[in-house]
């Protein structure tokens, strides 16, 4: 039996109030109002609505001590990244490593594994296995259901997959960008309840007027924060807190939900507001078996200094305090892990040529966005070997599949501002192939010659210079500890800089350069795919 007090922040009467919280075996037994003065704050504990862990380039144990710190107690997780490099082993390594730590973490099945019929990944999800995997009782939801032109066109596969769902009892997690109008309606009548794609206010308002819960995300490349917050004010049972993909240097600097909390706090939104949509919104719309600050409830529930300020002095979860500012939050150990799925011969300069002329189109990248811009550029004369234009902004970026010896597949892209050298990443969605971008061929053949070499990684590379960041595990995460990679990637972050690099978050941008089902423009197992017209150039 333990007693935790201070100022009670009852978010269902929306009154403070200090009190006194006891706590017997992982539940909260008794809460009891007094008149002593406190100078913390009790508070139900933080939630991401939505959350690929594997994009913080950590496993989950290592992901859940830079997550704690930060006050999250809970997660929504969607493991689709391992999936398509590992499938179902992927998602059992996820979830025996969670076990490892105290944050909660709520599993969704992958829906779109592949994301499209026309991705080559590591393993296929079909409707069987999503059949399969619902029936363990282990899944809260699945997980976003990217195949927009799959539901709506009438996939048997994909209806399979969101049949299973419902016989299952299974929320269904969206994702339909700019989707709007009678085909926004289609989708949603297939049971789809989510969104956390939302571009503008008014797409956001539409979703939600037409029954959807909207996600305001706040992630190292994709934010809508800005666009979405007065839902904050106005639809506020009908919005929850994500942050979707989070690196490591990110969580460790700049917070986890608790950035999203403390935005809207010097926004002037109502601190209970905030904290609903932040901490009861999504345990009730999940069914998450999360403690809310109620008698009967686990104990899990977070102190802050200042309802001004929001920051975390310590963190419980099943009545046991996790983490204590000043303190590094424990995990149980970890055996050492082997889990790949990486084939590819180095590739030759000979494979990256790319002859020009004419109308070219180019990838036009949109700062601080998962969607893209399509651009046309003229060449009169031909060029045999387009390697970039510098002064216009112009590099070339290359697709290679990881899993067979193929191509590489080429481009134009703008955006980055590189003025020299080359970077690569084996981070890339959906199927995790490697995708890279650069000045010139040597380089460009350097970097994803390293990331083959080492299996999976983050490398740049300049005149026979290279740095990395390696990814042993499915070729996306570290076996490093969370500061470890942040430290490195910051390091590699820093290079890019002095290289004239202008993006904010140059290894997640490129990343999504991959994602054919995000507009407009973007690279595949065939080159350059119109996402519009659904189909490659």
């Amino acid at each position: 039996m333990k007693i935790v007090e201070g100022n009670l922040i009852d978010i269902e009467n929306r009154e403070i109030y200090p009190c006194a919280i006891t706590i017997s075996e992982g539940k909260i037994v008794l809460m009891e109002r007094n008149s002593n003065s406190y100078d913390c704050y009790i508070s139900p504990g933080l939630i991401d609505s939505h959350v690929h862990v594997e994009s913080s380039m950590l496993t989950p144990t290592e992901f859940s001590k830079l997550a704690l710190l930060n006050g999250t107690v809970a997660v929504v997780a969607d493991p689709h990244e391992i999936a398509n490099v590992m499938g179902e082993e992927g998602i059992r390594f996820m979830m025996e490593d969670a076990k490892n730590t105290a944050l909660k973490f709520f599993w969704g099945i992958p829906s779109c594994v592949p994301a499209t019929p026309f991705d080559r990944g590591g393993a296929v999800l079909n409707a069987d296995v999503v059949e399969n995997l619902a029936k363990t009782g282990r899944f809260s939801h699945l997980s976003e259901m990217m195949n927009v032109p799959g539901v709506l066109n009438g996939d048997e596969e994909v209806l399979r997959k969101l049949e299973t769902a419902k016989e299952h009892k299974l929320r269904i997690d969206g994702h339909s960008p700019a989707l709007r109008g009678e085909d926004l309606s289609r989708y949603i009548a297939h049971g789809v309840e989510t969104d956390h794609e939302s571009v503008t206010l008014e797409e956001a308002q539409e979703k939600i007027s037409k029954g959807m819960h909207v996600q305001i995300r706040e992630g190292s490349a994709a934010r809508n924060y800005e666009a979405l917050k007065s839902l904050i004010a106005t639809d506020t049972d009908r919005i929850m807190f994500c942050t979707d993909d989070s690196h490591s240097e990110d969580l460790l600097q700049k917070g986890h939900i608790n950035k999203i909390v403390k935005k809207a706090i010097a926004d002037g939104f109502g601190i209970f507001d905030i904290l609903q949509v932040a901490c009861l919104n999504p345990v009730r719309f999940y069914h998450l078996d999360v403690g809310t600050l109620r008698e009967g409830d686990a104990a899990d529930f977070i102190l802050v200094d200042d309802i001004d300020t929001f920051n975390v002095l310590s963190v419980y979860v099943n009545g046991d305090e996790v983490f204590r500012e000043g303190e590094e939050v424990k995990t149980m150990p970890r055996e050492g892990v082997s889990l790949n799925n990486f084939v590819h011969d180095p590739i030759s300069l000979d494979e990256l040529r790319l002859p020009v002329q004419g109308t070219v189109p180019c990838i036009q990248i949109v700062p601080d966005s998962l969607i893209t811009d399509k651009r046309q550029l003229e060449f009169a004369a031909r060029i045999e070997n387009f390697q970039s234009s510098l002064d216009d902004d112009i590099l070339k970026i290359a697709y290679v599949n990881r899993y067979f010896n193929g191509k590489p597949q080429l481009g134009l892209i703008s955006g980055a501002n590189l003025k020299r050298g080359a970077f690569a990443t084996s981070v890339a969605h959906d199927s995790h192939n490697i995708i890279a971008m650069g000045t010139n061929d040597a380089d460009l053949a350097d970097a994803i010659n390293i990331v083959i070499e080492n299996k999976g990684g983050l490398v740049l590379s300049c005149r026979g210079e290279s740095y990395s960041l390696p990814l042993p595990i499915g070729g996306i995460m570290s076996d490093k500890t969370g500061k470890e990679v942040a430290e490195r990637y910051l390091f590699l972050l820093d290079k890019l800089k002095e290289w004239g690099c202008s993006l904010r978050a140059p290894f997640m941008t490129l990343s999504f350069m991959s994602l054919i089902v995000i507009p407009a423009l973007k690279i595949g197992e065939e080159g350059l795919f119109d996402v519009d017209a659904f189909k490659f150039v």
